[in-house]
């Protein structure tokens, strides 16, 4: 019996993901704030495994350039 070889799907790469407190900081607001604004669908956030929020580097600096707070939901 021949053996196939393995195919591996190259690895994406990962996105840098920030803390709701390192966002906070950013935006010079409350930590509570941002989980706010993530429950209202303002930013999208990310749960891990033990169900904290993330939130894409790449997003929180595009809202940051575009005037610096999250347009309303």
């Amino acid at each position: 019996m021949e053996s196939t070889p393995e195919r591996r799907v190259p690895d994406e790469p990962q996105e840098e993901l920030l803390t709701p407190s390192e966002v906070a900081a950013m935006f010079r607001v409350n930590p509570k704030t941002v989980t706010r604004w993530a429950r209202s669908g303002k930013i999208s956030a990310i749960r891990t495994l033990g169900g904290h929020r993330r939130f894409r580097k790449s997003e929180i600096t595009r809202i940051l350039a575009e005037g610096g707070e999250p347009p309303p939901h």
